[in-house]
């Protein structure tokens, strides 16, 4: 009976290790498409604030890694490795939750952030060409105009014309962006809500890798007493 006890908690470990090297590969994708489609708002959150995708990608690799050491503690029948193994979960779990709350610290900052990033690169925006990237970039990927409207430009451009990057469509008498076609929203509540969004999607991803962490520790530690009490028997 203990026999099939020791079977059923091996393949619950089992089981559970697949479960890891999936999510270990989702946060590692996670971060990845953070990291590759996003960094280039940078300029207006700063790099700080894209530590955590490059956190997300080794924790991912790290993640893969241990499922892979679990299942072998779990096939040699090795208390040392089972244990090993979620003492080596438990380190990334508390990582984990120390990147959530960093997040959640960041989160509270980011209209702060964004509206000195926004505001700074706008007036560099004549002198600086990466200001000028950036702007043309984020108006374009958001269909905005300004930070908060299209007369944040007034002072930079002293007419009616604004960035091309601010319109869909062109004045057909001038060929020139104005803010008759300009866009409507500004770029600041677009690229906060459009943040916002993901940010809750990757906590959802998060909060349940974490749950599903924290049972595999408990079946870990279940199969490793279970090994050493029976290395004991014999």
């Amino acid at each position: 009976m203990a026999s099939c006890g020791m079977s059923c908690v091996k393949y619950l470990v089992f089981f559970f290790n697949f479960l890891f090297a999936i999510t270990g590969l989702i946060v590692l994708t996670t971060g990845a498409i953070i990291q590759s489609s996003y960094h280039h708002y940078s300029n207006f959150l700063g790099d700080n604030f894209w530590t955590a995708p490059i956190v997300l990608i080794v924790i991912g690799a790290i993640v893969f890694i241990v499922a892979f050491f679990g299942c072998c503690g779990a096939a040699k029948e090795s208390s040392c490795m089972i244990l090993t193994f979620s003492i080596f979960l438990i380190l990334i779990f508390l990582a984990e939750v120390g990147i959530g709350v960093a997040g959640y610290l960041k989160h509270r900052e980011l209209k702060g952030i964004l509206t000195k990033g926004f505001n700074n690169t706008l007036a560099d925006y004549e002198h600086n060409i990466e200001a000028q990237r950036a702007w043309n970039l984020v108006q374009t990927e958001m269909e905005c105009c300004g930070v908060n409207s299209a007369d944040d430009w007034e002072p930079i451009f002293k007419n009616d014309t604004l960035p091309a990057s601010c319109c869909v469509e062109y004045a057909v008498d001038t060929k020139k962006c104005t803010k008759a076609n300009a866009s409507k929203e500004g770029c600041l509540p677009k690229l906060l809500n459009f943040l916002d969004t993901k940010s809750l999607i990757l906590a959802g991803v998060g909060v349940g890798v974490a749950a599903i962490q924290l049972l595999g520790v408990v079946f870990a530690c279940c199969l490793s007493k279970s090994f050493r009490a029976n290395y004991e028997t014999v």
